[in-house]
């Protein structure tokens, strides 16, 4: 089974744009045997939040973006589940790798001033 034949498998299935995305950023890996799930989609979620957190996550439209990084690290965990005595060693590495994008990625500052939040 391929990762993207394991993805067909998912149910219930992603909406169509989040579908896209996720498909999108697995790119070539979609053909890759499926053992390979776990690093492809964390390598997939960690280019999707490295782009969002470079341009700030601001707009709206970076929502599937973050949705689709989201689930690929939902994806790679599940694939980390097949095998429990090393699921703990696997997550750990994740958030560490995950938790690097936040250096690399300096906050900034809100661009608008505090609107739109609701009066004290």
């Amino acid at each position: 089974m391929t990762i993207g034949e394991w993805l067909d498998t998912r149910t219930p299935s992603p909406p169509a744009e989040l579908a896209v995305v996720l498909r999108g950023e697995l790119g070539p890996a979609l053909a890759l045997d499926a053992a390979l799930l776990g690093e492809e989609s964390l390598a997939a979620a960690e280019r999707l939040l490295a782009r969002a957190l470079a341009t700030g996550c601001r707009e709206r439209a970076q929502a599937v973006v973050l949705l689709a990084a989201d689930a690929l690290v939902t994806y790679a965990f599940e694939a980390a589940a097949e095998e429990p005595d090393k699921l703990g060693e696997r997550a750990a590495a994740a958030v560490r790798r995950l938790s690097r994008l936040a250096v690399i990625v300096p906050p900034t500052a809100p661009s608008n001033g505090g609107a739109g939040r609701a009066a004290a």
